[in-house]
């Protein structure tokens, strides 16, 4: 996972790479509740993911559930097809902000 983080902190844009599994969700899971801290604005960057698992729709799920509860906005760019259709196959397209 590729992250960039503004210099005010309070945007973050991450680039999740490859495939977000259980054993990579995990990861993302922990590296996000520091990460989070203080953000009004938080992009996911999915043009270089290829799949996502449950787990890791749980995760994203959970940081815009932390996104919205700390009035900031969590926002899915980029989906390549094969992820897009896993969005849609779920309804996470209806529960997520993805573009």
């Amino acid at each position: 996972m590729i992250f960039d983080k503004s210099d005010n902190n309070e945007y973050l844009t991450l680039t999740l790479d490859k495939k977000l599994t259980a054993v990579t969700a995990e990861q993302l899971e922990k590296d996000l509740s520091t990460m989070l801290n203080g953000v009004k604005d938080f992009v996911v960057d999915m043009s270089k993911l290829a799949y996502v698992s449950s787990a890791g729709l749980r995760v994203l799920l959970k940081a815009q559930k932390y996104m919205k509860k700390q009035n900031g906005n969590m926002t899915l760019k980029n989906a390549v097809p094969e992820v897009m259709k896993i969005f849609e196959t779920t309804g996470f397209d209806e529960i997520l902000n993805v573009q």
